[in-house]
């Protein structure tokens, strides 16, 4: 049996900024730090995580055509594109892997805008509100549906 471990971590828009952004909102951690982060928990559950960002829809798109031969699932916290980016949606669902969709802060709790999710249906499960712990809790049902 060939083992399905490989998690890819896809950060959009404005992730980058972390550590420059509205802590109460999305804690006080820089990105490098919160790669570091869920790369350590990626590593105590026995999964590989690999990791992209980017600030560009159609780069961001061109990755997900990609990724099927690279990971086994895939977390995702698009950012802003979250709300409204129909071609990332689209190229979700080509892509067709085991998907959780992440978000640091609880986006519904906050503005109007932020509780409508173009990917929502795409993802077998959704966290939010949980800063980076909230990768944990993702990593973990990953984990699980690998081993199903």
């Amino acid at each position: 049996m060939t083992t399905r471990n490989r998690v890819d971590v896809i950060h959009g828009v404005n992730l980058d900024m972390l550590g420059r952004r509205p802590a109460q909102h999305y804690g006080d951690l820089t990105f490098d730090q919160l790669e570091q982060q869920i790369g350590t928990i990626a590593r105590e559950l026995d999964l590989e995580a690999r990791f992209f960002q980017t600030n560009h829809e159609g780069e961001l798109v061109e990755h997900l055509h990609r990724v099927g031969g690279l990971a086994d699932a895939i977390i995702f916290n698009p950012g802003a594109w979250t709300h409204y980016a129909w071609a990332i949606r689209d190229a979700l669902e080509i892509a067709g892997l085991p998907t959780v969709e992440v978000h640091l802060s609880d986006v519904d709790a906050r503005e109007e805008f932020r509780k409508v999710s173009v990917i929502r249906d795409l993802c077998f499960a959704t966290v939010k509100g949980e800063g980076v712990e909230g990768y944990r809790t993702a990593l973990a049902a990953i984990k699980e549906k690998l081993e199903l």
